[in-house]
């Protein structure tokens, strides 16, 4: 196994990484966002204001998105468990 490969194989795992974890960073950070906007609009400053909406959404993005999530991690699987032999050099 060369340092290629091996450079090759972790930026695929980080790149896959980034692509599954990606819709539920993006919607906690947006709804982070719209929370605190409204806060500092209304003065309210009670920190469980932020958690609750952000539990909600993310629970909706992983029930909307999870089989999304689930196939580019299954693939990403298959794809590293077929290459092996390659990555062995056999």
């Amino acid at each position: 196994m060369t340092v290629g490969l091996v450079l090759q194989l972790a930026s695929e795992t980080l790149l896959t990484a980034a692509k599954i974890a990606a819709p539920v960073l993006l919607t906690s950070l947006v709804v982070g966002l719209v929370v605190s906007l409204f806060q500092s609009v209304t003065q309210i400053q009670d920190p469980t204001l932020t958690f609750v909406p952000k539990l909600l959404v993310i629970g909706l993005v992983l029930v909307l998105m999870g089989h999304w999530m689930l196939d580019q991690f299954t693939g990403y699987v298959h794809e590293v468990f077929a290459d092996i032999p390659r990555l062995l050099g056999r």
